[in-house]
């Protein structure tokens, strides 16, 4: 542990604490009483409101004002929240997050159970490559500055923007920045991996006051279409995991019925095709012709 991060730990410790003592601290860091002490002082120069208390009971405190209400978040609470953001450091690795881990780590007690619950996602290359643009947008958003980018849209036609940046949105395994598009005049939302030569600009901007109302109308669903299909049990898990036990019947000793909903587009063509041979729709009969055209061009490829 460095020093920056052992100063962050010491001061979450006395908002937790009443008093720790020299020793404590020594022990609990692997360091001297001497650099405890070199501590405290970094910590009082830089208006950290720490007093010592002297005699066999004594140490340091925090002022009471500044101390955290234990009433308010238990240990397991405080567990609870680890987890949460550990996933949320592998999606989003920023220091931000990195040094909140660290500070609540600081005031769970050492011999607490280890979390209960582990999160865990593919460390796909691709996610290396966008954290750059992640932090680019995450800080002018906060800056309230313009960003501007070339833009490849899903009919591969190339656009230069500059927009307002809002919000930085994650679905299932993208990321998305919506904002005002200056070129547009209106609110878009872009996928952060068709996005080139992405640029925070010096020229800030005033927030629009209706981008909440926005963003409330736009929470919208794609139009959807009920399908049943027959499953095989090899795949039951995963239509379990998106839809619920309730969208599963018994149907036959080789097959399960699942009744599903799915979004009138390739987006949703694409979905099924992915369990191949593991799955056979039903119905109704118009989406059936419409997935066979799908799985027609599909193999057109390959002729």
């Amino acid at each position: 542990m460095d020093k920056v991060e052992r100063l962050i730990s010491i001061i979450m410790i006395l908002l937790k604490k009443d008093i720790v003592s020299t020793t404590e601290f020594a022990q609990l860091f692997n360091v001297s009483k001497r650099t405890i002490l070199r501590d405290m002082e970094m910590l009082s120069v830089s208006n950290i409101p720490i007093y010592s208390v002297i005699g066999v009971n004594g140490g340091y405190g925090n002022m009471d004002e500044y101390k955290v209400d234990k009433r308010l978040l238990s240990s397991a609470d405080l567990e609870n929240i680890l987890t949460a953001l550990s996933g949320l450091e592998q999606i989003l690795i920023s220091e931000e997050v990195e040094v909140t881990i660290r500070k609540i780590e600081a005031m769970v007690s050492p011999l607490a159970p280890k979390a209960s619950i582990h999160l865990s996602f593919y460390d796909w290359e691709g996610r290396s490559e966008i954290r750059q643009t992640l932090r680019t947008c995450q800080e002018a958003i906060v800056k309230s500055r313009l960003v501007s980018f070339d833009y490849i849209d899903k009919n591969d036609t190339a656009t230069k923007r500059i927009i307002e940046p809002y919000q930085l949105h994650f679905s299932e395994t993208s990321w998305y920045l919506k904002g005002f598009c200056l070129e547009r005049m209106g609110y878009r939302t872009f996928k952060l991996s068709r996005m080139d030569d992405l640029a925070m600009s010096d020229q800030t901007f005033s927030p629009r006051e209706d981008f909440l109302e926005q963003e409330r109308e736009s929470d919208y669903r794609a139009e959807l279409i009920e399908v049943k299909a027959l499953i095989s049990p090899s795949v039951k898990d995963q239509f379990i995991e998106r839809y619920g036990r309730k969208s599963i019947e018994n149907y036959s000793p080789e097959y399960l019925m699942a009744t599903i909903q799915v979004p009138q587009s390739s987006a949703g063509f694409q979905f099924l095709a992915s369990f191949g041979t593991n799955l056979e729709i039903v119905e109704p009969s118009s989406y059936i012709e419409s997935f066979r055209e799908f799985l027609a061009k599909m193999m057109g490829k390959y002729r």
